[in-house]
């Protein structure tokens, strides 16, 4: 680990010291149910920077909007990515973002702390409660109900996917709601959606007819991904080989990450974009997209194209695939031929 990052991860654990006791006398919020409850404005804080965990919250978002569709909705982010995945949410008010170097925008980092003091809101959710940041934000803000992510054991037996981070916010807000008189709502947990335009999703349609030249439908794959979570060059060939053999009447095309590196030797048609919604609308031209753990990963949800998550940590409980007939493969058990099993029935039931 080099120096800078252990520096990062015993600041991190300095202030998870500091904030774990946030919001632990909130859990028994007094409400009065005499008085009219209206929910205009919400915000919702993942200070984070990363691809898939501001993709993640989108599910959040569009619940929200869907129970209060005339309430605004700020976001508490980190970095620029929140407007551009954002971009088609009509509900978003304030996009509030957190320098990705606060140490070194020392001006601007103050300044997005006096914006939240100054906003009125009506609730508050803090979204991961190991978040420091979010956290502090959420006990920071002026509002009347303020969730800070506590893990909620009663929850948690009632719901077998609690556990994922893009479902717990939703089942807690929920949660709430009936607290505050609203009818329970049972309906389906919203999906990973980048709200793709028809425009973006004609053009990657264009963008695809352009790479293979041909009718047959197509497969898209993305070998690489950050720290373990990457499989080996060796993994990929193996793995790609047999994805050739398996599916000679698909196109099989590679989704390049910003690092313009490929796992297989870029063997396969590729392609590469810096432009998160271009990446996406790609996708969502492509019958099923395979990859291991990753923000394109979640992208590829996001365009509501069936996902195959390959995952080599035991985290896939927490950030596996859903909806769209959308799977997780451990790879740490089975073999390929249990793997392919699992894309035939994938393939199958999206045909």
């Amino acid at each position: 680990m080099s120096a800078l990052k252990k520096i990062n991860e015993f600041r991190r654990n300095i202030t998870r010291g500091l904030t774990k006791n946030i919001g632990s006398s909130q859990k028994n919020q007094q409400i009065d149910l005499s008085q009219k409850i209206e929910i205009k404005k919400v915000l919702i804080s993942r200070p984070n920077h990363r691809l898939g965990n501001l993709l993640l919250i989108t599910p959040l978002v569009q619940d929200v909007a869907s129970v209060f569709p005339d309430c605004k909705i700020d976001l508490f982010v980190k970095g620029g990515l929140a407007p551009i995945i954002f971009e088609n949410y009509k509900n978003i008010n304030y996009i509030i973002e957190l320098p990705k170097k606060p140490f070194k925008n020392l001006i601007d980092y103050f300044k997005v702390w006096i914006k939240i003091k100054n906003q009125k809101y009506d609730i508050v959710i803090n979204v991961d409660k190991n978040s420091s940041s979010g956290r502090l934000s959420a006990q920071f803000a002026d509002a009347k109900y303020k969730f800070f992510g506590e893990l909620d054991e009663e929850m948690q037996l009632a719901h077998s996917d609690y556990e994922h981070i893009a479902k717990y916010p939703i089942y807690e807000f929920r949660s709430f709601l009936t607290k505050l008189g609203f009818a329970k709502n049972e309906n389906a947990i919203p999906s990973i959606d980048l709200k793709l335009s028809s425009l973006e999703i004609n053009t990657g349609s264009k963008i695809i007819s352009d790479l293979v030249k041909n009718d047959k439908k197509t497969i898209s794959i993305f070998t690489y991904a950050t720290d373990d979570k990457c499989y080996s060059e060796s993994w990929w060939e193996e793995f790609y080989a047999r994805l050739l053999k398996e599916y000679p009447q698909y196109n099989i095309i590679e989704v390049l990450p910003v690092e313009n590196i490929s796992q297989i030797g870029f063997k396969a048609p590729t392609f590469y974009s810096k432009d998160v919604r271009e990446i996406c609308a790609v996708i969502a031209n492509t019958e099923i997209f395979i990859g291991a753990d990753s923000g394109i990963m979640h992208l590829a949800s996001a365009s509501l194209t069936p996902t195959v998550g390959l995952f080599s940590r035991d985290n896939i409980n927490m950030y596996k695939p859903y909806n769209n007939n959308s799977e997780a493969i451990n790879t740490n058990t089975g073999t390929i031929e249990d793997w392919i099993k699992i894309i035939n029935m994938v393939l199958s039931k999206s045909n």
